[in-house]
């Protein structure tokens, strides 16, 4: 009996097939030749692209599918409008985008009808939210409400002892207004609304929470907490040994139970209640089904140790993100929550807590041309929408969590993807 499991033992077996001890040896040493580099230009033009372009091909790169899908023309022409959001500019990636809605929203911000740019590569997503949002808006429209906002960073500062962490603390406790003014000095948005301190023997990490504006806010707070920090290195009665911008405390593209519990970004709540007649005509299966299924996947997540239960906001958020020009990398973080399935006199409440969403309506990549245009065609472009952008997020999360419940439940999952995903009736 072997005491390797089956999944290791079958990698050594096809390993050995191709293979010998002294050719994985060559093919794994550092090699003393070096590749030939390239220079990127921080505002390229058609000529200086067209240059590195013929560079790569000389280096012996395949780049003609390259050049005819990424590095096109129009991508060339264009470039001036993608600089500030990429280095290294080359071109870009064409990305499928899909429409969910109108989506109904009764939110606090987001109140009206809302047509949804999904953009993505997965077959059966966008049908799969579209069909929720439609029997959602059957169903009077999604209740949503913007609960809390703040961005976290959380610097770390080391000293000698726990004495000198304390010392550090009280300093803090009596330059609040001081440490206010100097973080905010960087931004003309950007608001410090408060600072935690977390002791750990000689180590401090300071949870720094800001709104942000209508921008998600992820430099912005960094740029001022690294200014406060320098501001603290100087004038705090206890100097600290070392310090680092941000101690990974914060949660920052990352799920954490920080996150879950006291939000980082925009804290939505959203919910409907579904009628047991919508459900059966439009979603093919019954209350009663999606409420046993909604059980199951409550253990299931329970005993894989999820943070949070749902069933993929992921899914929805980074098609969203990418849609509207927001940073996919906080869908990490984003995609923490809670979906809630309850009995209401035979039809059923759906209703989803989102702690994490990182969305604006300005900065970041929600300038680009086709991100802009999503936005405006959600009716949420610019300033002053940025809330009404995060309950819109809840709201179509919401919308997809009833999908994949419904299908599931019913025992249409794979066949819809079967048949949407690999053209198959």
């Amino acid at each position: 009996m072997s005491l390797l499991p089956p999944p290791v033992r079958d990698r050594l077996e096809r390993l050995r097939e191709f293979l010998d001890p002294a050719v994985a040896r060559r093919r794994l040493a550092p090699r003393a030749d070096i590749p030939e580099s390239f220079r990127f230009g921080r505002r390229p033009t058609r000529e200086s692209l067209t240059r590195l372009l013929d560079k790569i091909d000389d280096a012996g790169y395949d780049s003609m599918e390259f050049r005819s899908h990424i590095a096109d023309s129009a991508s060339i022409d264009s470039a001036e409008s993608y600089v500030r959001n990429v280095e290294n500019y080359v071109g870009t990636v064409k990305v499928p985008v899909g429409l969910a809605g109108p989506l109904r929203v009764n939110g606090v911000y987001a109140n009206g009808d809302f047509l949804v740019p999904l953009a993505t590569t997965e077959a059966a997503l966008v049908a799969s939210y579209a069909r929720g949002a439609m029997v959602a808006s059957r169903a009077g429209g999604v209740n949503a409400a913007l609960l809390a906002e703040g961005t976290l960073r959380s610097p770390a500062f080391v000293f000698n002892d726990v004495y000198e962490s304390g010392r550090f603390v009280d300093w803090i406790a009596s330059n609040e207004i001081a440490l206010k003014g100097t973080a905010e000095s960087t931004t003309r948005y950007g608001k410090l609304i408060s600072i935690e301190p977390y002791v750990d023997g000689e180590i401090v990490f300071l949870i720094c929470r800001y709104t942000t504006g209508d921008a998600s806010g992820q430099n912005m707070v960094t740029i001022a907490t690294e200014t406060m920090c320098r501001y603290l290195a100087e004038n705090s009665v206890i100097k600290p040994r070392r310090w680092y911008v941000e101690g990974n405390f914060s949660g920052d593209k990352k799920a954490s139970f920080l996150g879950m519990l006291t939000g980082r970004g925009r804290k939505v709540t959203a919910s409907i209640v579904l009628p047991k007649e919508l459900i059966e005509r439009f979603l093919r299966t019954t209350p009663a089904a999606m409420l046993d299924y909604a059980r199951i996947a409550n253990l299931g997540a329970c005993l894989n140790g999820q943070i949070g239960v749902q069933g993929h906001y992921a899914n929805g958020l980074a098609a969203f993100y990418i849609a509207t020009g927001q940073d996919v990398g906080c869908v990490a973080e984003s995609a923490v929550g809670s979906t809630r399935v309850e009995d209401r006199d035979g039809d059923l409440l759906v209703s989803v807590t989102m702690p994490n969403i990182l969305v604006g309506s300005v900065g970041g990549g929600t300038g680009l041309p086709s991100q802009a245009a999503g936005l405006s065609l959600l009716g949420l472009k610019g300033p002053g929408n940025a809330a009404a952008l995060a309950e819109v997020t809840a709201a179509i999360c919401l919308c997809g969590e009833v999908s994949i419940m419904a299908a599931i439940s019913a025992g249409h999952f794979a066949r819809a993807h079967g048949t949407l995903a690999r053209g198959r009736s």
